[in-house]
């Protein structure tokens, strides 16, 4: 048995009963399932989580229909057009933007197993195990870990060992892999792929870089929201950081903002794959410097993502109006703009900080919807 990535793997499906036993016990653990299951009986709940005997029937059992309550409860409609990818037997690894914190690949997830697929492994940053029952219960639903706070020395080493581990589980396990295109999410929603998740991607498999990046069978996604419940959060967060360069966020700011990405009002949501970008990989000039490679295949996979996204009317009303004129007027009425700007009223309402400056509020707010269509026009020369 492999024991190389005992770390930060999922769970083996042979684990699972003793990790059960102690996320039963954990009352943090019991506390937040009495909050998602309100009315459910924790006795019913732990037979439930005692009689699965793998990841898969724990999805079955608990994330699939929860996630599906989730999305009745806070879009307006949540749809994947994976029509790019038909071949369903192969594993892919997904890159896409990242908008919300836990539900970007929850939800994939649940769509994929919809159209006859299976969910994903994810990959997630050890700054969200905030308690010891969160890194079991990720690890139980098929996530492995990210280390975040390391030495220089320190990340080549777990950089390695996690793209050994990713090689590993789309070539032996044939399983499909959601990893986001950056660390943390795109505060502007000016979404870019960092080199450097493509030269961890590149440290694991045989040959050149491009034949191991070809060996992932990466497949761009783009994630439209037509609302992002974080937004103000994250309007919020700009203003701190000019405000005082030195401020970071602390575990209660991150637990806010996975609490109200979870729980807030979404609109439509709708996820589009692309194809996968061994096509133009097998062609690539491998001649180029590995800097120059890397901005390129970057840049493909920006490209992509850019050109699949879904525009929604209020993409429009705040392209218009932060630009001051009505461009975009003919994809939008009235009665659309009238509502866009009410609902930035009422999350800019919903700042609660000292010395609000509105004008600059309104203004970062404005750019995160404004950034999907920027770039979706440059993607698609429109």
């Amino acid at each position: 048995m492999c024991t190389e990535f005992d770390e930060i793997r999922p769970y083996n499906d042979d684990e699972l009963a003793p990790i059960f036993e102690e996320l039963i016990a954990d009352p943090a653990f019991r506390e937040v399932t009495a909050t998602i299951m309100p009315g459910v009986p924790f006795d019913v709940v732990a037979e439930k989580m005692r009689a699965c005997k793998s990841k898969q029937d724990f999805q079955k059992a608990f994330c699939y229909g929860l996630l599906w309550k989730l999305a009745d409860d806070t879009t307006d409609g949540l749809t994947l057009n994976h029509a790019a990818l038909p071949d369903k037997q192969t594993a892919y690894t997904y890159i896409s933007n990242h908008r919300d914190i836990t539900l970007d690949s929850g939800f994939l997830s649940i769509l994929l197993v919809d159209q006859g697929m299976d969910t994903v492994e994810i990959a997630i940053g050890d700054n969200l195990l905030i308690y010891p029952w969160i890194k079991k219960f990720v690890r139980v639903n098929k996530s492995f870990i990210v280390q975040r706070a390391l030495t220089m020395r320190q990340m080549l080493e777990f950089s390695a060992r996690m793209s050994h581990y990713m090689h590993y589980t789309i070539t032996q396990k044939n399983q499909s892999i959601w990893i986001a295109q950056r660390e943390g999410r795109a505060k502007d929603a000016n979404d870019r792929t960092q080199d450097s998740v493509l030269k961890m991607l590149a440290m694991g498999g045989e040959g050149e870089v491009v034949d191991r990046l070809m060996e992932m069978h990466i497949a761009p996604l783009a994630i439209s929201y037509e609302y992002d419940p974080c937004d103000y959060l994250k309007a919020q967060e700009f203003q701190l950081k000019r405000d005082n360069p030195e401020y970071k966020k602390t575990t209660a700011d991150d637990l806010k903002n996975m609490q109200t990405g979870l729980f807030g009002y979404k609109g439509r949501v709708h996820f589009q794959t692309s194809a996968c970008i061994n096509d133009v990989l097998a062609t690539i000039d491998r001649s180029l410097s590995k800097p120059e490679l890397f901005a390129h295949i970057s840049t493909l996979i920006d490209n992509r993502i850019h050109a699949n996204y879904r525009i929604y009317p209020n993409n429009y009303v705040a392209h218009d109006l932060l630009s001051g004129d009505a461009t975009f007027a003919g994809h939008y009425t009235e009665e659309d703009k009238c509502h866009f700007i009410d609902y930035l009223d009422c999350q800019l309402a919903r700042i609660e900080m000292p010395d609000k400056d509105i004008p600059f509020l309104r203004g970062k707010l404005l750019l995160m919807y404004a950034n999907p269509l920027k770039n979706y026009l440059v993607a698609t020369k429109g």
